[in-house]
């Protein structure tokens, strides 16, 4: 099996040679970090559509963790084009977090869009480093699709401990590795590296629940599903929520 997963990467690898020169040449990034905001609009309103009960049943409950106020502090790590906007409660004050500044002109227009929430800033940095926002300053942090491709889980993780204030909630909804001995696994295994550069980091194999499992949370709520996608290789998700 690894011998053939072995010469099923290299003959794709020779198939992609042109982004990879690119890559060497280092232009691939700036080509990437450019044009992934515009594939993501698209992308974002057909996973949307296909995920909306979903996420409506993750989001359900985010009022719950507001503080005395009754106002619902969120910081979103990796907001891309904002498309979760619309599954906030009103008067949600959302920051946004996205190491790729080319989404900014997205964001606007899904703000524009979502009048129901007071959107407080939008910071470019990587959630590995969220040095810009106080402790325990949050009542949630939402990512979405986003563990897939951040470069350290752990760290991550550590960061959203540390801004959430205690009895916070961390809201998560991620694709994942398939199971093994699955055609799913199997081509997932194959196609990862590619996939890693065409996406600008994303990883098609994570195990992403296990780093959930090792933080420090207090309690975890986490399900695993075969998400209703057109794209097999993106089904096996999991979501859930853990409270610090």
């Amino acid at each position: 099996m690894a011998l053939t997963i072995f010469i099923l990467r290299l003959a794709v690898c020779i198939l992609a040679f042109p982004m990879y020169l690119l890559d060497f040449l280092g232009l691939w990034n700036w080509i990437c970090k450019k044009s992934l905001p515009y594939f993501l609009a698209r992308f974002t309103v057909m996973y949307n559509e296909q995920m909306a009960s979903k996420k409506q049943e993750l989001f359900s409950n985010l009022q719950e963790f507001a503080g005395p106020s009754g106002k619902l502090s969120l910081l979103e790590l990796g907001c891309g084009t904002g498309p979760n906007f619309k599954f906030y409660p009103p008067g949600c004050q959302v920051t946004c977090i996205d190491p790729n500044p080319n989404f900014e002109k997205f964001l606007i227009k899904s703000i524009a869009e979502n009048r129901h929430l007071q959107f407080e800033r939008f910071l470019v940095a990587a959630g590995e480093d969220l040095h810009q926002v106080a402790d325990d300053s949050m009542d949630v942090v939402v990512c979405t699709l986003v563990l897939c491709s951040v470069k350290n889980q752990e760290r991550i993780l550590q960061e959203v401990c540390r801004v959430l204030r205690p009895g916070g909630a961390f809201y998560f909804m991620e694709h994942v590795a398939a199971k093994p001995s699955t055609w799913n696994y199997f081509w997932q295994q194959v196609l990862n590296p590619v996939w890693y550069l065409l996406f600008d980091g994303c990883n098609l194999t994570r195990e992403s629940w296990k780093a959930l499992e090792w933080a420090r949370f207090s309690k975890l709520k986490l399900q695993h599903l075969q998400a209703p996608l057109s794209w097999e290789l993106l089904r096996p998700h999991i979501y859930g929520y853990a409270v610090k």
